[in-house]
């Protein structure tokens, strides 16, 4: 070949290259054409305890995917988590803060050309995202319908791990994990049981009795979890042991109803009994353990005594003196190292209140106490007084009373003769300067926060009142009512604060709507007395407001279907889980997500996490 042939040929050669290399490069035609936008991903819903689950199939020429939500419908879409290579996002929600109706979500992919949008994702289920739990032992299987799971719970700071008591539950066994299925014959005896969450999974992981199991003995009345949920503390207020102090002999049972707690503390998984603790003067028919609570540590434990009789007043008096019948007391006990020990005992500075002792608070340090007194001699309403610790040496701060004093309300009736049980519940935040206290007898029929205090032509319907403290002193901030009050509602006879104390939950356990969920019909009282409500208020600067209205996810429009739901609320640290127990819901379902839609187990209970 001549040469100007080779250099033509060499030529053609280098531009067949060069067009090779073009075309693989995106430059030319076919396959490199420009790159372009994903197609828009298929997105599938499921639902998870307190989640929703978004799912999708692998979008050919996606990168990477973006998940969005916009939590009302107005507030726009953001980025919930970061840039994703896989094809599903859990998201994890305050259910009881949120927006049921409006929330949606969409989900982008995305590659180098741009990005593409799923539709958007509307008219979300929320009720398959109530984690619905029920006792692994269910009480109505047995034949004894009313074991009332859920009667009392309590949450973890982190909401992460949850104790529920089922105070009527039968099992004879004895300790952590013995037989769930076994002899029925320790008629309510009572039980908790133990809740973790690993990931958005829960599980059962304790089933927990008394070291001392016996009929009647109630075990679970109350309880009370420390903020890393590696402590908890449960009351049988039925235990009839003549036992004093600590680790006593909890098998004499000459005094009934003398009342009990024990302490139980996990090390990994495991759970154990740490303590067995009685007052310094066990008595029949004192029923400590009435009301209990834990620092967040663990390490400081208040008990109340609301039947203790005697006539001693303040700090340290003479507990062996029976001459005030019911006059209640309460007990300070705490631990160092693993040892228990009382602190102090603790009475009503004012001779003739009555129940003192009915509901307790402590702060998180355990250095604020709150003590409720049904009747006191002040105001037949009630009380709430206000003990703090200095050292080891507890002093009464301030009394509070209800701003709306029954007998200083015209057209109520016989002035004097009305228990509106102000304290019947109470809540402290961590600080303690922030103070709930219910009153579930209270009868007016305002509405909402900071409504007519001097009506009274609802009884029964219920009333929160909200104390703050500045430095020592003591105000009243609000004064709070459901948004749909009705008489007999006895809201307020549970509350729950979060932490900061700018998130209060309510539990209105007679109220009367068979809605569902959140924020539904609120109305609707044509069959649903006894259902049960929750209600959650938020704090913003010093001004609360009504934020969300709870109901069951199951809640049964039979007007016999009695769920009394809200008898128990708890709260985690940050106010972001909720838990709320309904205990007389009737499934006979067991462990975590079972059939909700059963009605066969009366009385068995419920608890609805959110």
């Amino acid at each position: 070949m001549n040469p100007t042939m080779k250099r033509l040929a060499v030529f053609v050669w280098i531009g067949m290259v060069a067009m090779m290399l073009a075309g693989c490069n995106g430059v030319g035609g076919g396959s490199g054409d420009p790159p372009t936008p994903p197609p828009a991903p298929s997105v599938t819903v499921a639902y998870g305890v307190k989640s929703v689950v978004l799912s999708w199939e692998a979008v050919n020429g996606a990168t990477h995917y973006q998940v969005f939500r916009d939590p009302d419908g107005v507030s726009g879409f953001i980025q919930i988590g970061g840039n994703q290579a896989s094809t599903s996002c859990s998201d994890t929600l305050a259910l009881h803060l949120k927006d049921w109706v409006n929330v949606r979500y969409k989900v982008t992919a995305c590659n180098s050309a741009g990005n593409t949008d799923s539709n958007v994702i509307t008219g979300l289920d929320l009720l398959q995202a109530v984690g619905y739990f029920k006792s692994s032992n269910n009480a109505g299987i047995h034949g004894n319908c009313s074991g009332q799971f859920g009667a009392t719970v309590a949450l973890s700071a982190d909401g992460a791990t949850m104790a529920v008591g089922a105070i009527f539950e039968d099992s004879d066994s004895v300790g952590v994990d013995g037989d769930q299925l076994g002899v029925f014959d320790g008629f309510n005896a009572g039980a908790v049981y133990i809740f973790t969450r690993t990931g958005t999974t829960w599980a059962q992981q304790a089933y927990v009795k008394a070291s001392n199991t016996g009929g009647g003995d109630v075990f679970g009345w109350s309880l009370s979890l420390s903020a890393d949920g590696d402590t908890l503390a449960v009351s049988a207020i039925g235990d009839d042991s003549a036992a004093v102090g600590i680790d006593g002999d909890d098998a004499d049972n000459t005094v009934v109803d003398s009342g009990a707690v024990y302490i139980f503390t996990r090390a990994g998984t495991a759970w154990s009994q740490q303590a067995y603790v009685k007052p310094s003067n066990t008595d029949s028919d004192d029923v400590f353990g009435i009301t209990l609570a834990l620092s967040t540590d663990g390490g400081t434990l208040a008990v109340g005594a609301m039947k203790e009789d005697s006539g001693a007043t303040g700090i340290d008096g003479n507990d062996a003196d029976n001459t005030a019948v019911d006059s209640g007391a309460v007990y300070i006990f705490t631990r160092a190292g693993t040892a228990w020990s009382q602190q102090a005992y603790v009475k009503s500075s004012l001779a003739g209140d009555t129940w003192f002792g009915q509901s307790v608070g402590l702060s998180g340090d355990g250095e604020t106490l709150a003590v409720g007194s049904f009747n006191s001699s002040a105001s037949a309403n009630g009380a709430v007084s206000v003990f703090t610790r200095s050292g080891a040496v507890w002093t009464e701060q301030t009394r509070l009373l209800a701003s709306n004093d029954a007998t200083n309300i015209v057209g109520l009736g016989t002035a004097g003769t009305v228990y509106y049980g102000l304290g019947s519940p109470l809540a402290l935040s961590a600080d303690g300067d922030t103070l709930a206290a219910g009153a579930y007898a209270e009868y007016s029929a305002a509405t909402g926060v900071n409504g007519n205090q001097t009506d009274a032509t609802a009884q029964n319907a219920g009333a929160v009142y909200v104390f703050t403290r500045t430095g020592t002193t003591w105000s009243q901030q609000a004064y709070v009512k459901a948004s749909n009050t009705g008489q007999g509602d006895s809201f307020g006879a549970n509350v729950a604060l979060s932490a900061s104390g700018d998130t209060l939950a309510v539990g209105a356990p007679y109220e009367g709507s068979i809605a569902t969920g959140v924020n539904g019909d609120e109305a609707d009282n044509t069959n649903g007395f006894g259902t049960g409500a929750a209600y959650i208020f938020t704090r913003t600067g010093a001004a609360w407001a009504q934020q969300t209205y709870v109901k069951p996810s199951n809640t049964h429009p039979n007007p016999n279907q009695f769920f009394y739901f809200g008898i128990s609320v708890a709260l985690s640290s940050g106010g972001d889980s909720l838990a709320v127990g309904a205990f007389t819901e009737d499934s006979a379902a067991t462990g975590v997500g079972g059939d909700q839609t059963d009605v066969s187990a009366a009385g068995a209970g419920a608890v609805y996490l959110y």
